[in-house]
């Protein structure tokens, strides 16, 4: 399936494989860390405002805390994930969101999800 948006970004989706057994305390050991590109995302900033009067709107512009991806339909998106996106490492915040299909022209939506810069 060709990507939706031919000018679109291509990301790396970052996700672990299954685990390969327990430690000595039983926990389990984390899988190996498989690389995945997405191509032909809408990448987009994603901006937090600080609150109308308080003391940290003072002196402030708005500030990007991390992006929007649009990815194509039927990209798989766990809350577990990390992407590179444009050379920085991000976190999926909250819960991926499906478009689903268009009423009007039958076509399949885009999988929206939040990613924040992991830091630290």
């Amino acid at each position: 399936m060709p990507a939706p948006y031919p000018y679109g970004e291509t990301v790396v989706r970052l996700r672990r494989g299954p685990s390969p057994g327990r430690d000595p305390r039983g926990q389990p050991i984390p899988g190996p860390l498989v690389e995945t590109a997405i191509v032909g995302c809408v990448v987009a900033p994603r901006a937090e405002t600080p609150q109308v009067g308080g003391s940290e709107q003072q002196f402030r512009d708005t500030v990007i805390v991390g992006f929007t991806v649009y990815a194509p339909p039927g990209t798989s998106v766990l809350t577990t994930d990390q992407f590179r996106i444009r050379g920085a490492v991000c976190e999926v915040t909250g819960e991926p969101g499906d478009w689903r299909q268009s009423p009007f022209t039958g076509t399949l939506g885009p999988v929206q999800f939040a990613a924040d810069r992991v830091t630290g």
